[in-house]
């Protein structure tokens, strides 16, 4: 466990060239290129090849979350722009209940253009017939809560930011938002509203690799983890125990829990939120197996590095099934601040899709958790070698270990 936590972080770091991160997808989704390591054998693919690299028999599992329109432009009467960027929902907590709000809602913001902002309320109309007043309620360490109020309760919180808001593409692409994002930074399958980053490994999905993986037998399950900003977060201390994971909220349904069973040692996570949210579950079983029910569904990122026991992944998703239909539950709905590390053992996930990472980051700590940091460094060689795209609309990788 220390040995692990005491990880020296710089040991992640790499050259990344400013021209391997492209500020647009390519034209068509399934077009991008795909790296297939296979046990550590490296070769170049292209991603509407993927039906042609996966055997029929596995479980894909994706992540349905949508991206909302989080970030809101208010202008002051002095012409001062304040950006509003909405984290997470805090009253109601609930992000569907939130969203439904018909007058007022509570969100945990990051402020923009702050030192403008004194203690006056922000009163703007976006367009026609939506006025909004923002009021900031409390100022925290890292967000600030801002109550929204409006008058007209034919809007709901949902409606105002489809109608107000602009998409949150990553930072790191060094533009603002465009019309082509609506549609781009978005997976096809997305539906549960949530997310204020992509999941981006599923971009590269189409409506034709989906159906060809479908006739080829293999099948599908969906979870929804809602992507908070600290996925863009670098770990800025010497050793990675000094870092905090962020915490992002996750739902399960009782459908996705059974077909885990069935597919045990053949499950595909697509992106690393997904690979969060399952490897959860196992600890979440755990803890359901020990008698720990109050704290079952918040999962703490070092907690896979403190539990001593010899419970099996089908042992720990049967636990769930159990807790799930004794409570005649159709969704589990739980909370991961899970942080998987070189050394950590998988016990869901057998194989991984997922674009390729910031250095220095936790989603790269992940994958040479994967495949080895050995392999990792490799895999990341070739594709600066070969040409391949980073970051959010970059290219992909399918990996083996």
């Amino acid at each position: 466990m220390n040995n692990l936590r005491n990880i020296d972080i710089k040991r992640f770091d790499y050259e990344l060239p400013f021209d391997r991160i492209p500020q647009y997808p390519v034209s068509e989704r399934d077009a991008s290129k795909l790296l297939l390591s296979n046990k550590g054998n490296l070769s170049e693919h292209v991603f509407s090849e993927l039906t042609d690299l996966l055997p029929p028999t596995n479980l894909l599992v994706f992540n349905e979350s949508k991206v909302i329109r989080a970030r809101l432009l208010f202008k002051k009467q002095s012409g001062a722009k304040i950006e509003i960027f909405c984290l997470e929902p805090h009253e109601p907590a609930d992000y569907y209940q939130n969203f439904q709000s018909d007058s007022v809602c509570r969100w945990r913001c990051l402020v923009g253009n702050s030192k403008r902002w004194k203690s006056d309320i922000l009163d703007y109309e976006f367009v026609q017939n939506i006025r909004v007043s923002a009021e900031r309620i409390e100022r925290c360490d890292t967000y600030d809560i801002i109550e929204f109020r409006w008058a007209d309760p034919t809007f709901s919180f949902a409606d105002i930011l489809e109608k107000a808001g602009n998409i949150p593409i990553p930072p790191y692409l060094n533009r603002d938002s465009e019309e082509s994002d609506t549609d781009r930074y978005q997976t096809i399958y997305s539906k549960a509203l949530g997310s204020v980053a992509a999941p981006t490994a599923g971009l590269h999905f189409t409506q034709t690799v989906l159906q060809k993986l479908k006739s080829n037998g293999t099948n599908f399950q969906f979870i929804s983890l809602h992507v908070g900003a600290g996925t863009f977060k670098p770990v800025s201390s010497d050793s990675i125990s000094e870092h905090r994971m962020h915490k992002e909220h996750f739902t399960v349904k009782l459908e996705t829990i059974e077909a885990l069973v069935k597919h045990c040692g053949q499950v595909v996570a697509v992106g690393t939120t997904t690979v969060r949210t399952l490897e959860s579950l196992f600890y979440i079983g755990s803890k359901l197996l020990d008698g720990n029910t109050q704290t079952a569904f918040d999962i703490e990122q070092w907690l896979p590095y403190k539990l001593d026991n010899e419970y099996t992944s089908e042992q720990c998703l049967n636990a769930i099934l159990a807790y799930m239909r004794s409570n005649s539950l159709q969704q589990l709905q739980a909370s991961t601040s899970i942080m998987i590390l070189p050394g950590y053992e998988f016990r869901i996930v057998n194989k991984l899709i997922t674009n390729f990472h910031q250095p220095k980051s936790t989603l790269l700590l992940l994958v040479a958790a994967f495949v080895g940091e050995a392999t990792q460094k490799e895999i990341y060689s070739f594709a600066l070698e070969n040409n391949f795209r980073f970051l959010s609309y970059g290219d992909s990788s399918l990996l083996i270990p």
